[in-house]
């Protein structure tokens, strides 16, 4: 299956995790995706699967927090020549912790990933979308959030500034390329995603939330691709997802 257009996933982590579904996803629309983590092993692992399914998928060990790296992705990308039609900022990491027991090396690794990282890609991404946007048939900006995007819970205080300024850097993106052709928007999921960080790594909270108790991986990614496939009249700047039986 040859590929007329691509899409750029970053944080991409284990097979059942978000960013590996939604690399699935897009490859679906017969996009080549660029998968990209910092971890060889497990992005080479998604690439596999989707190249199994007659898929193109092509993997990048990427820091996000670091710019000749960022650099070196964009680099890949644009040497494709395959226009860049769909970028999701999916990187990021939690570590609850009470306030007084958070450190500033701690604080300041998850901002790093959570917004700089952010950051970093975005200006890198925009600039080629820029450059593109005479051959892409759309463009889409992608971010997702958290329930600590909007509120700040006790014991999530550097998880809730991370999330909480990445949100602020959408809506600014938004504001700014959204007229240039640029769909800018942010995701906040708010509940557990059924995935291998939380099914495997805490199973009797998993089972504990019941049937329907946590999102579904592919039911998350195709509002992601229903988000980038929105008419230019009628765009979606931010949506939140959750189980029907989450409370909020």
């Amino acid at each position: 299956m040859s590929s007329q257009t691509s899409a750029l996933v970053m944080g991409v982590g284990p097979e059942q995790g978000l960013g590996a579904a939604l690399c699935r996803r897009f490859a679906k629309e017969e996009m080549q995706v660029f998968v990209c983590g910092r971890t060889k092993d497990k992005v080479d692992a998604v690439c596999s699967s989707i190249t199994n399914q007659n898929g193109n998928a092509v993997p990048i060990v990427t820091d996000v927090t670091e710019i000749k790296q960022v650099e070196g992705m964009i680099n890949i990308i644009r040497d494709s020549q395959l226009p860049l039609e769909l970028a999701v900022y999916n990187a990021g990491n939690n570590l609850p912790q009470k306030f007084l027991d958070v450190t500033a090396e701690t604080f300041t690794s998850m901002w790093e990933v959570l917004c700089f990282g952010g950051f970093l890609t975005s200006q890198a991404i925009i600039r080629l979308m820029l450059e593109q946007s005479e051959v892409a048939r759309r463009q889409s900006l992608l971010f997702t959030g958290a329930s600590g995007s909007i509120r700040g819970k006790a014991g999530f205080s550097a998880f809730a500034s991370g999330k909480g300024a990445l949100r602020m850097l959408s809506q600014s993106l938004a504001r700014e390329f959204g007229p240039q052709g640029i769909h800018v928007a942010h995701v906040i999921i708010d509940g557990v995603i059924n995935g291998d960080k939380v099914v495997k790594g805490f199973p009797e909270y998993a089972e504990g939330l019941g049937k329907d108790g946590l999102l579904d991986l592919d039911a998350i990614a195709e509002n992601y691709w229903n988000l980038h496939r929105q008419h230019n009249t009628a765009w979606t700047q931010e949506i939140d997802l959750r189980p029907y039986k989450e409370s909020f």
